[in-house]
This record gives structure tokens, sequence and C-alpha cells, in this order.
């Protein structure tokens, strides 16, 4: 298999990466073979996968233009993935030139793509970094140059922590970076979950299957479970509903089935 010239040295191009399926999923170009043949055993099952996605994307561009309407401007967003259009930094910086932005990931070539697409933007980084370590997530230099944390953030967990296993205990990492946050701040979700997924819950688990076999378990939390990551937060209204049900530009009613697929939810810290 031909490397790719923006493919990082040393990353195993015929693993399949969960960032390169998002990418694939929302019709980017920085994925592999490998990566589009997985994507496609997961769509047998579920073939609103990319529906899913496009509705994730349109929720956070949401969250973070209400963010900015609230006078919050810092962001911290881990689990970020591969840029693609209308990312944090466009929608955030297009709404107030002086907004901040850091993006956190593990994935080389999520981590090589930011870097590229931020290149000449001073007001935005990328971090190499786990969710599962918010130690070194919050002592990155990256974060203690642009972000104050004295003054509130917008921390952005979106499509991120089903991919993070109860084993990892997701709940003490999350609120350790909650409590790092200085009042004001916001936390923005999106987990997926069986609940508003348009075919039976036995065919859906097919798809969880597919990403359990590519060593990338995805975790289906009960909606009570996702209300869990924002303890002591006040949820934002409409609370934690379907992703097409917060703030929606446009009738719900107007969305493909598979939008509603999941939990979104915005909390302020009081």
């Amino acid at each position: 298999m031909e490397r790719p010239a923006w493919a990082p040295q040393g990353i195993d191009i015929s693993v399949p990466s969960v960032s390169r399926i998002y990418d694939y999923y929302l019709g980017g170009s920085h994925n592999f073979e490998v990566d589009r043949e997985a994507a496609r055993k997961a769509m047998e099952f579920m073939p609103g996968l990319p529906k899913i996605m496009q509705a994730n994307r349109a929720f956070m561009r949401r969250a973070v233009r209400y963010a900015v309407q609230e006078g919050v401007t810092q962001f911290l967003d881990i689990g970020s993935g591969i840029p693609t259009f209308g990312n944090v930094h466009e929608v955030a910086q297009a709404a107030d030139p002086e907004a901040r932005v850091v993006y956190v990931d593990h994935d080389p070539v999520a981590v090589a793509h930011s870097r590229a697409v931020l290149d000449g933007n001073d007001r935005a980084a990328v971090v190499t970094a786990d969710l599962r370590k918010p130690r070194e997530v919050l002592a990155a230099p990256e974060v203690g140059e642009l972000l104050d944390l004295d003054r509130p953030v917008a921390l952005l967990l979106v499509a991120v922590l089903h991919f993070v296993e109860d084993a990892d205990d997701p709940q003490s990492a999350v609120a350790e970076l909650r409590d790092a946050l200085a009042p004001g701040s916001l936390l923005i979700v999106t987990h997926a979950a069986y609940e508003g997924i348009p075919v039976p819950a036995a065919r859906a688990a097919g798809t969880v299957d597919v990403y359990k076999n590519i060593r990338n378990p995805l975790i289906m939390r009960s909606r009570e479970e996702i209300a869990r990551f924002f303890e002591g937060y006040e949820m934002v209204e409409p609370g934690l509903v379907q992703m097409p049900d917060w703030r929606p530009e446009s009738a719900p009613a107007d969305e493909d089935p598979y939008a509603f697929s999941g939990c979104a939810g915005v909390g302020r810290k009081a």
C-alpha cells in the first residue's frame, strides 16, 4: 500500500482509525482504503451513519456559536479529529476574530493535518494528547499559551466519549477537566446511544461489532449515563436531547431519521 504524502511516517496505514473513518463519513480525503472498508462494513448495518456524523457537526457549530453569543471565546476541543470545513476555529473566529481554540487528539494523522490547516493562525493550535489523561491535556504548553483557565472555556467532547471504555473511567477524566474550568464555562457533548436510532437495536449492534473488531470499541450508553458527564453543571435549555432538537436553525422534522441517533447537550458551570 502506497503511503500518501500527507500521512506521517511511523503510522500503520493497514490499521483502521476512528478519526479517518469519521473523515470518510464526512466526505473527507484523509483516509485510507482500510478505513473506507471498515466504514462500508459499519454502513451495511446502519446506512445512515454519514447523516449521524453530519448531525454531530451541525450541532457542534450551533453550540460554538451559542458559546460566543454567551461571551465564551476560548475553546478546548478534545478528540477533535481531522479538520473539515466548518471546524471549531472557523466557526468561533467567524463569530469573534479574537476567539482562541486548542484542538486535542491522539491520532497522528489528525494532528498532522490540523497543524497544516492551522498554519499561520496564531489563535489556534493542536496538541497530541489523550482524553484519558486529562492532566497531560491541561499541562500542554499550547493550552497554557492560548487559553486562560481562570476565564470561562468551552470544553468540547463531541463524538469522542463513546470511544472510551468504562474500564478507562471516562467519568473521572471528564470530572477532572470540568473541575479545572472557571465558573461560566461550558461543556459541549455528543454521545452515541441506541436511543433514536431508526433501526432495531440488534441491527445497530452490528455496527458496534465492526468497531469492536477494529479494536476501537463503540460504547453505547443510556441517556442517564450520558447525563452523568454533566455533574456539577447546569444543563442549558433544551437539555440533553437528540442532536437536531438542540436549538435548531431549521425544522427538526426535515432532518433525516438517522440524525436523531444519540444525545447532545450543553452544560454551564455555576
